[in-house]
């Protein structure tokens, strides 16, 4: 023991499955000369290796000897990062002591995006694979001139505007120093008024207010058309880079939260832009320009007017980032009562059907609740900030009421430049004030615009090639080269070779997690191979568009998504500008013409939200007239008859056949008996190709194919095996779930 002890260790891995996969905690580690586990422990030698694999949801990690298996560790894939870890370091520190040399630094993966690196503890690139969680910066809000550079002509008009219109404003305080100093005051000494000079003057403050009136009204609406065009601008950039995203993005994504990003957020960039940025500019404007003319009548009174300016600048700098990194989290609390909106509305039928109003009412006000909170806490700041500034406002305009009156006193200035200071020092103050308020607005607009750019910073993890390469005629050949695939930190499918012909039809099986869906998935290019490549007519996914490549498959998915719309725009949807023959000929091929004629409008009735309107065959049927209109060259099935009746399914499956004729087709089934049909059956096991042939073939090795088939038909007492664990003697025998006790058997009867 003191020996264990005095070791360092390197990396350590928590197991959280005992050898039934059971939930129970343990601890593996690794130090500079063995393995230690519990009270077991195996020196680092030559011949030592461990291996690492996952497989629905359960990772395993196994050591070897020249002589065969020494142990295994299962644990849930929350662990998978510590677990390559674990591996990486075992493989560094045993070669090391092999070598006689200290084992290398850990170098760094490089991303295949952007070409950065990916840090050893990391199995994603922290730039390209999930958002940055970096604070808000107002210098965020500079960003935006991308989206105003082409209205930068309107926007300096609009800048002229401004000046004139604040320079107008000024014009009325100037005028009342001849009117107090030679009308009033000269009036109440005994002289006679010139109301020609009084004319004069009350005209010039008619014309100044009329005046910065219709240059205000210019300004502001000049302003406003420039901040929508640049809004809507920024929604449409947003949306189209939403689009271009792969779906791994949108996997770690909620639909609220999105939604928010940008419909609100750009709400609120619109109104900072033609409003309080506006008012803003008009702020700094009007205290420069009054300043300077408060410097002209008098130096020393208007160094007593600037007296506050320092205390409200160091008030603004203390509550700056409070607000900012304040506004943030309200974003992001007020996206999640948005989520909740967006989850329930959608599943509103699942939510009617298990009685659950009650329970997604506590979450749409536990939600609401916590912004409530968040709200409550940013306002006790703002709440005394705004206050403040205001005091200190009212002290100035005190103090320059003070010192203006001692100089009158020494004869210094006369009372219609008082009158004329005390004017301006409203007016500057009022600025100052507003001013301060624009903290707030600020800090909000810069909030959501890094929520925005978060999304225009993510780089897909498909991209379109720089120099993209044309791709020849497609007639549906896909060769699948030596593929692997990683998702996050989980190893989905491994080594997978298959080259499928054209207008061959391709049946994939498996158990579920077996990788089906992720090679789909790859063959699509919804996602792109982590090693390996995948060819169509000889040349590989990843030098061609993604939309030129797209426009050649067929997809007809397990639950098909129809849009609000008509019959007729759901079944055009991939091809937009068919016409109602087409349209009518695609539904017929689909077995779809007859219901269509039964509904009320026919091919102009609505479907509802995701098709509601319909039930699931029809649904089904209409997604197989649209992938027939575009008259794919590859058409992949995704469990196209897993969820309807027996009498809709032969309906489907009909219409499946027409569908078939004459494309390259992969086809995902869980009921083997809908493949028979297929040329070749690829049987999938933990990401592996483990059989091919055709239903016969496979049916007399009695092999995977074999107890798949068996298993559905009823014929096998017993589930396969989930995998292998080592048994008391440390021989290898296979898994089971443990049965079930028997109030479990009284309740699943």
């Amino acid at each position: 023991m003191p020996e264990k002890d005095s070791e360092q260790t390197l990396a350590t891995l928590e197991i959280d499955l005992d050898a039934r996969l059971d939930f129970r905690l343990g601890l593996l580690r690794l130090t500079e000369r063995r393995i230690h586990s519990g009270d077991q422990s195996w020196p680092l030698t030559a011949d030592l290796t461990v291996a690492h694999h996952d497989h629905a949801g359960v990772g395993t990690l196994e050591l070897f000897s020249a002589h065969g298996l020494l142990a295994r560790w299962h644990y849930t894939l929350s662990r998978n990062p510590a677990a390559l870890r674990f591996e990486r370091e075992f493989n560094r520190q045993r070669d090391s002591l092999v070598s006689g040399q200290p084992p290398p630094p850990a170098i760094a993966a490089i991303c295949p995006i952007c070409q950065g690196p990916i840090p050893p503890d990391e199995e994603e690139c922290p730039n390209c694979a999930r958002e940055l969680h970096t604070p808000p910066s107002t210098w965020t809000l500079l960003r935006i001139w991308r989206f105003a550079r082409p209205y930068k002509g309107m926007l300096l008009a609009g800048f002229l505007l401004t000046l004139a219109a604040t320079a107008a404003t000024l014009v009325p305080p100037y005028l009342t120093m001849p009117l107090m100093d030679d009308v009033l005051i000269p009036y109440q000494n005994g002289q006679p008024v010139d109301w020609t000079k009084v004319a004069w003057l009350l005209g010039g403050l008619l014309g100044a207010a009329v005046l910065a009136w219709g240059l205000g009204w210019a300004r502001t609406y000049l302003l406003a058309l420039v901040s929508e065009r640049i809004g809507a601008d920024l929604r449409t950039t947003t949306y189209e880079h939403l689009l271009k995203l792969s779906l791994e993005y949108f996997g770690g994504k909620r639909t609220g939260d999105l939604l928010a990003r940008i419909g609100t957020e750009t709400d609120r960039l619109n109104v900072f832009l033609s409003l309080h940025l506006l008012d803003f500019a008009t702020d700094v404007l009007m205290i420069a320009m009054t300043a300077l003319i408060l410097f002209t009548i008098n130096p020393w009174l208007a160094l007593v007017t600037l007296v506050p300016l320092p205390i409200i600048a160091w008030l603004i700098h203390i509550v700056r980032d409070r607000l900012r990194t304040g506004f943030e989290q309200i974003d992001r609390v007020w996206a999640e009562v948005t989520s909740v909106l967006a989850d329930t509305i959608p599943g509103i039928r699942v939510v009617k059907a298990f009685a659950q109003e009650s329970r997604e009412a506590e979450r749409f006000r536990d939600a609401n609740k916590h912004n409530l909170y968040v709200n409550d806490r940013l306002n006790r700041v703002w709440s005394l900030f705004a206050p403040t500034v205001g005091l200190l406002t009212e002290i100035g305009v005190l103090v320059v009421w003070v010192f203006g009156i001692w100089l009158i006193t020494r004869d210094t200035i006369t009372v219609g430049v008082l009158t004329a200071f005390l004017a301006y020092i409203s007016r500057f103050y009022t600025r100052m004030d507003s001013m301060s308020r624009i903290v707030s607005h600020t800090q909000k607009a810069a909030a959501g615009a890094k929520r925005i750019f978060d999304i225009l910073d993510h780089v897909s993890s498909v991209p379109d090639p720089a120099k993209p390469q044309a791709l020849p005629p497609v007639t549906g050949g896909i060769r699948v080269e030596n593929v692997h695939f990683r998702y996050g930190n989980r190893a989905i499918l491994k080594g997978i070779d298959l080259d499928i012909r054209p207008g061959e039809m391709i049946g994939l099986v498996g158990h579920s997690g077996s990788g089906k869906s992720t090679l789909v998935n790859l063959i699509c290019r919804f996602y792109d191979v982590s090693e390996g490549g995948i060819k169509v007519e000889g040349v590989d996914l990843r030098s061609v568009r993604v939309a030129d490549y797209r426009k050649h498959i067929g997809l007809v998915l397990q639950e098909p998504f129809l849009f609000f719309g008509t019959i007729a725009e759901n079944i055009a949807y991939g091809k937009p500008d068919a016409t109602r023959a087409e349209i009518v000929a695609a539904a017929r091929a689909a077995h779809a013409h007859e219901f269509i004629l039964r509904q009320p409008y026919g091919y102009d009735s609505l479907v509802g939200e995701r098709g509601q309107a319909l039930s699931g065959g029809e649904r089904q049927r209409i997604s197989i007239a649209r992938a027939l209109l575009i008259d794919p060259k590859i058409l992949i099935l995704d469990e196209a008859t897993s969820a309807v009746d027996t009498e809709t399914e032969f309906e489907i499956q009909s219409a499946l056949n027409n569908l078939i004729r004459g494309r390259t087709t992969i086809a995902i089934a869980h009921r083997l008996s809908t493949l028979r049909r297929a040329d070749r059956l690829i049987v999938m096991d933990r990401g592996r190709i483990v059989e091919i042939g055709n239903h016969d073939d496979l049916m007399a090795r009695e092999g995977h194919y074999w107890r798949l088939y068996m298993a559905q038909s009823k014929q096998l007492d017993e589930p396969p095996p989930l995998g292998e664990v080592m048994g008391p003697d440390k021989e290898v025998v296979p898994a089971r779930l443990p049965e079930p006790k028997a109030a479990e058997r009284e309740a699943l009867a």
